[in-house]
């Protein structure tokens, strides 16, 4: 009796693996074979090549750090602050999107399709912190300026090194969403991993 074959998303998600880790040109066929503890021959039922588990592997990336967190903040519900405050800890706290994310990033600074999608990514993300802070604040302006600072701290807290004194790099994420977010302190959710607003 024949083994049964590798499902395609495990392909793609020791792709993903392979990429938070050590960048795309850890994402080789061979190498991902071993990793799952197959011969490389089922890959090629799935995909022509590795150019197209590249696609697929930023098509679930996609999907994940878009349309499902929208999709989950959405349904678990609450008001605009704390919709915002949840999908940027979906997206840039955990475990799983967060070094996805920082690794896109990396790539997509000497490839121009991934810095392309990157881009689409970004503006979905932008809209929605947009939106809230649009719920509150009048001046388009002001929104585009908090938004943008909003982002990036969501990403830059990620690459900061320094200390900030008698405060935890959480208590100061913390205050720094409470002021884009136009909160009193102590208003929001308990305090945020580094990055989430």
């Amino acid at each position: 009796m024949r083994a049964p074959r590798t499902p395609r998303e495990r392909w793609i998600e020791e792709g993903l693996r392979a990429l938070a880790e050590a960048g795309p040109d850890a994402v080789r066929v061979e190498a991902l074979a071993k990793r799952i503890g197959v011969t490389k021959g089922g890959f090629y039922g799935y995909f022509t090549d590795r150019d197209a588990l590249l696609v697929a592997m930023l098509d679930t990336w996609e999907r994940e750090s878009t349309d499902e967190v929208v999709d989950r903040v959405e349904r678990e519900g609450g008001d605009a602050k704390s919709k915002a405050h949840r999908a940027g800890t979906l997206t840039f706290s955990g475990d799983r999107l967060l070094p996805i994310d920082l690794a896109v990033r990396a790539w997509a600074r000497r490839d121009e399709a991934v810095a392309e999608r990157l881009r689409r990514v970004d503006n979905r993300r932008m809209d929605l912190v947009r939106e809230v802070i649009g719920s509150f604040c009048a001046d388009p302006m002001e929104v585009e300026a908090r938004s943008l600072l909003a982002f990036c701290a969501a990403i830059g807290g990620h690459f900061l090194a320094a200390d900030h004194g008698a405060f935890t790099r959480e208590q100061v994420f913390h205050r720094a969403a409470d002021l884009l977010l136009d909160r009193s302190p102590g208003e929001g959710d308990d305090p945020s991993p580094p990055g989430s607003v």
